[in-house]
């Protein structure tokens, strides 16, 4: 923490040569050889009631794909993986794969090094993507019936691509230039690299019935209107547009910006060298986001980055792996402060001002000590929320998201809702996956009742 004068703002584009700018934003976990993956496979104990596979919140059967693996069964091992979860190229790069199925793996647990559960999926995976998807998946006959899914993100996309599989007709509605959501905006470069996001999408489009219309944001409650009044059946995975953003003396200060549209300008930059990053950047958070904005922030040639949360270590959204990560790349992690105001000078950011927080009675409160950081970038990583619209208004809420039975039915009749819309859950890219996969078994059920 800074007591000396605070200099002047430092924002800058082209800190890093080609080629450092190549190697810091490459694949931050390279795939494995095929030799690697069979010799990783063996290590699997093939477990019986396998707690890996009930970890996985899309059900995945983890021993059978893995035993696939070391027959050199490719095509079954992803296709057991597919099934499951569509988007599994994606989770294997993005999920947090140490807190859930690599946590109770066996071999973690005798040995302290769980199988590579999620690098064998990535394998598998990759191998059959450049096939089509009738290599794995032949869609149902046409049904005639015809659903609106809002949101072309993870669980709109899953949802999508499981009513498609069973005959109807998908109209995929999105807000943003590309389908994808979090997947395309919101995530690490490091972690999904070589444009994966699109790849991936234009595979599930590959299974057919499914038009997507990009540009298209549900504002009014006459929209949701006409899609319930032209399709047989809705499905809202529109994920939490509005962030959480503090108000604090400074708030407008330039340099003060939000963490989620700092990931989302550089995963759509063409060329990072044009992308200013400052000097000095204070991160204001302890989850993923917080993580990916703090690391980038370094690989883009910040000289100085600090993530700053305000409780302990054990309360952090990030795991301990993302932690760790953070500060191999140079991120120095601080625990207790909560920001009270951000300082400048002729309308430029040029430092932070933190309170020293203390838990009383299981209560977080200030100390009456404060510190001061300099920064010529703050990125707020203090969560996001469901951005406040008038069609919300036909639905019935709970904690400030659609609340939803246990198939992802909403109040509206015909209306389902899934991902992090929905309350319920840690808003993981592999849970809204499952949302709208089961979802999309809910409205195929419904649709292909004889009363429907």
């Amino acid at each position: 923490m800074s007591t000396h004068p605070i200099p002047g703002p430092d924002i800058q584009a082209g800190r890093l040569t080609p080629a450092q700018y190549q190697a810091a934003f490459a694949d931050a976990v390279p795939p494995l050889t095929a030799q690697q993956a069979v010799l990783e496979a063996q290590r699997c104990l093939y477990c019986f009631d396998a707690p890996c596979a009930t970890a996985c919140p899309t059900g995945i059967d983890v021993p059978s794909f893995i035993h696939r693996i070391g027959q050199g069964n490719l095509r079954g091992a992803a296709q057991a993986i597919l099934e499951a979860n569509p988007l599994g190229g994606m989770c294997a790069r993005v999920c947090p794969t140490e807190e859930l199925c690599e946590a109770v793996c066996v071999r973690q647990t005798q040995q302290g090094v769980p199988v590579a559960i999620g690098r064998l999926q990535r394998h598998a995976v990759d191998a059959v993507m450049p096939q089509p998807q009738s290599a794995l998946f032949q869609r149902a006959p046409a049904s005639g019936r015809r659903v609106a899914v809002v949101g072309a993100g993870p669980a709109g996309l899953a949802c999508a691509h499981g009513l498609a599989l069973k005959g109807h007709e998908v109209t995929l509605f999105d807000a943003h230039a590309k389908a994808g959501g979090l997947n395309e905006y919101g995530l690490a470069t490091y972690k999904t690299v070589d444009q994966f996001a699109q790849r991936e999408i234009d595979w599930l489009l590959g299974i057919g019935g499914i038009t997507v219309q990009t540009g298209w944001t549900l504002d009014s409650a006459a929209q949701l209107e006409a899609l319930r009044a032209g399709y047989d059946a809705v499905f809202l995975g529109i994920g939490l547009a509005a962030v959480n953003r503090p108000e604090l003396p400074g708030s407008g200060l330039d340099g003060v910006r939000d963490a989620v549209d700092f990931i989302a300008e550089l995963r759509q930059c063409p060329d990072l060298s044009t992308l200013p990053v400052g000097r000095r950047v204070v991160v204001i958070g302890g989850g993923m986001t917080a993580v990916d904005a703090a690391v980038q922030s370094r690989l883009l040639g910040a000289r100085e980055v600090h993530m700053v949360y305000r409780r302990g270590p054990e309360a952090m959204g990030a795991s301990v792996e993302e932690q760790d990560w953070a500060r191999k790349n140079g991120v120095t992690i601080t625990h207790w402060l909560a920001p009270v105001a951000f300082e400048g000078g002729q309308g430029a950011l040029r430092a932070v001002r933190f309170e020293r927080q203390q838990q009383v009675n299981g209560r977080l409160q200030g100390s009456g000590e404060f510190e001061t950081l300099a920064a010529d970038t703050v990125l707020l990583a203090v969560g996001q929320k469901l951005a406040s619209a008038p069609w919300l208004q036909g639905l019935r809420l709970e904690g400030g998201r659609i609340a939803v039975d246990a198939q992802g039915r909403t109040s509206l009749e015909r209306v389902w809702a899934g991902g992090d819309c929905v309350g319920g859950g840690r808003d993981l890219t592999v849970e809204a996956v499952e949302d709208g996969k089961q979802a999309a078994l809910a409205i195929h059920a419904t649709l292909s009742s004889p009363t429907a």
